[in-house]
C-alpha cells in the first residue's frame, strides 16, 4: 500500500492522502477580497485529488499585506467571499487550510508580477513595521523601505489582528489555520537574530525572540476550536551565517507544541538578502530538514522543497521524514498531480480524481 495515499488524522480532521498544495501568492485579490480566480485555482486542485489545499499568504490587516494584490482576512466581506470556495473544495474531500500573515518590513511592495519593489505612500503604499528600523536590503537594486520599529505597546494590537483573522477563518469554514512565521515576514523577523536586535522582552535570546510568536499562537489557539488543526510555518534554517538553525527551530517547535500547535510547515530562508542564493542551492535539503524538526520537536511536519517526483514524495512519507508533502510549482504545472502520482506508484487511481473525471480516465 502506498504511504503517500494513506490517510492521516489530526484531531477531528482527516486527510484522505498525504499530498498538499503549498500556499502560493496569486496577486489576484482586490482590497484583500478573493476573486473568481481563487475559485478556479483552489478548486482545480480539489478536483485533482489533493488531500490538503492551502490558500495563499493572507494578511491579517491592510498593512500586513505584501502588496495591494494580496489576499486578506480582516473583515466579514472577505470571509464571506471565501466561504463558497472553501465549501467547493470540501465537496471533493479536501482539507481546507489558510495561512495568515503579517508582511512586516517586506510589505508595501508592488506584486511580484510587477517587479516587487516597494511603493511609496503616494503610489498606494503604506508604512511598514519590523523589530528594528533596518530595511530588508538597503543596498539592493530594488527599492526597499526602512520600516518603523514596532513598539512594545503596539504588539498587542498586531496579535489582536491575528486573532481576528482566526475568527474570520472559522467563519469561512476552514479546517486548518496556519500562522506564518517564515520568509522574513513579521513573526519570523522577530524570531531570527539576523533581524531582531532588540533589547526588550521581545529580543535577546531565543526565548525572548520567540515571545511574539508564542504569545500570538496562544491567543489564536484560544479562539481556534480544539477540534481543528493549528499549524505554524517556520523557516527552519535561515541559510545565512549567524541565523536560525534546525536545532534552534526544533526548540521553538517544542514550545509551540506546548502552546497548542498541531503540525509544523517546514520551509526555509527569506530573512535577509544573503539567503537568496542559498535557498536555490539548498532546496533539495529542505525535505530532510523537515525530518530533523519532526524528531526534534515531537510534532508532525509538512515538508517542502522542490518536491515533484512521486517516488520522492512516497519515500518522504514512508520513512517518516514528513507526514504531509507540500507541492508548489509542481501543482501549478499539473493540478492533477495526485492522480499521476497514484499511477506512477501503482496505487488505486480511480477515485483520486473527482468522479466526473475519474470515471473516464481513472480506469
Amino acid at each position: 500500500m502506498s504511504a503517500l495515499f494513506s490517510s492521516f488524522e489530526i484531531k477531528n480532521v482527516k486527510f484522505k492522502n498525504r499530498i498538499g498544495m503549498s500556499p502560493m501568492c496569486q496577486y489576484s485579490s482586490r482590497d484583500g477580497v478573493a476573486s473568481d480566480w481563487h475559485m478556479v485555482h483552489l478548486g482545480a486542485r480539489a478536483v485533482g485529488g489533493a488531500g490538503l489545499i492551502m490558500a495563499e499568504c493572507t494578511a491579517v490587516s491592510p498593512e500586513g499585506r505584501i502588496s495591494n494584490g494580496c489576499a486578506g482576512l480582516w473583515n466579514e466581506q472577505q470571509a464571506e467571499r471565501l466561504a463558497p470556495i472553501v465549501a467547493f473544495q470540501k465537496s471533493f474531500g479536501a482539507v481546507t487550510g489558510i495561512q495568515i500573515s503579517h508582511s512586516g518590513r517586506k510589505g508595501s511592495a508592488a506584486t511580484a508580477l510587477e517587479g516587487g519593489s516597494h511603493i511609496s505612500e503616494a503610489e498606494g503604499g503604506w508604512e511598514t513595521v519590523a523589530p528594528t528600523d533596518s530595511a530588508f536590503d538597503p543596498d539592493g537594486t530594488r527599492l526597499w523601505k526602512a520600516p518603523r520599529a514596532l513598539q512594545a505597546s503596539e504588539i498587542e494590537e498586531v496579535q489582536g489582528q491575528f486573532v481576528n483573522s482566526a475568527r474570520m477563518a472559522l467563519l469561512a469554514g476552514y479546517d486548518l489555520l496556519e500562522v506564518h512565521c517564515a520568509h522574513g515576514y513579521l513573526l519570523h523577523s522577530f524570531l531570527t537574530p539576523l533581524v531582531n536586535q532588540r533589547s526588550d522582552a521581545y529580543g535577546g535570546d531565543l526565548r525572548g525572540r520567540a515571545r511574539l510568536l508564542l504569545e500570538t499562537v496562544e491567543k489564536v489557539r484560544a479562539v481556534w476550536p480544539e477540534d481543528r488543526v493549528l499549524a505554524v510555518r517556520l523557516s527552519v534554517d535561515d541559510f545565512a551565517a549567524g541565523g536560525l538553525t534546525t536545532e534552534d527551530v526544533s526548540q521553538v517547535g517544542q514550545w509551540l507544541k506546548e502552546s497548542g500547535v498541531d503540525i509544523l510547515d517546514c520551509s526555509g530562508g527569506g530573512a535577509v538578502p544573503e539567503a537568496r542564493g542559498a535557498i536555490g542551492n539548498r532546496t533539495a535539503e529542505q525535505p530532510g530538514m523537515a525530518g530533523e524538526i519532526r524528531r526534534g520537536s515531537g510534532l508532525p511536519v509538512m515538508a517542502v522543497g522542490g518536491i515533484s517526483d512521486p517516488h520522492q514524495a512516497e519515500t518522504l512519507v514512508s520513512s517518516q521524514t514528513a507526514d504531509i508533502v507540500l507541492l508548489g510549482r509542481a501543482m501549478m504545472r499539473n493540478p492533477h498531480w495526485p492522480f499521476h502520482a497514484a499511477k506512477a506508484l501503482e496505487a488505486e487511481a480511480r477515485h483520486v480524481l473527482a468522479e466526473q473525471y475519474g470515471f473516464f480516465v481513472g480506469r
